[in-house]
């Protein structure tokens, strides 16, 4: 079955840095667009980070020359390495699988992982 699986998440302090994966299983993944979101407490999902099937990648302004986002097609996983971290860039992060293909919409989201930067 269809499976994305973040991890890397945990503790920081300002300015540290953490990598985040997303393992992904049960589809082609290769074929996806892949999305890094973000939910603080009481704040709605925002996007952070994309990076395209071809590779092609864009970001929030807000993580923009601190975050990166970068794929391994043989491992089927999508990564974001976060440096200089903030307080702000505490949330939950998920990663999302997004496909258009044959009239059909196909959209997976992982489980999240936390990541809490305090000192």
């Amino acid at each position: 079955q269809v499976q994305l699986v973040e991890s890397g998440g945990g503790l920081v302090q300002p300015g540290g840095s953490l990598r985040l994966s997303c393992a992904a299983s049960g589809f082609a993944f290769s074929n996806y667009v892949m999305r890094w979101y973000r939910q603080a407490p009481g704040k709605e999902r925002e996007l952070v980070a994309i990076i395209t099937a071809g590779g092609s990648t864009n970001y929030a302004d807000s993580v923009k020359g601190r975050f990166t986002v970068s794929r391994d097609n043989v491992k089927s996983t999508v990564y974001l390495q976060m440096n200089i971290l903030k307080p702000e860039d505490t949330a939950v992060y998920y990663c999302n699988a997004d496909r258009a293909w044959g009239g059909t919409k196909y959209n997976y989201w992982g489980q999240g992982t936390q990541v809490t930067v305090s000192s």
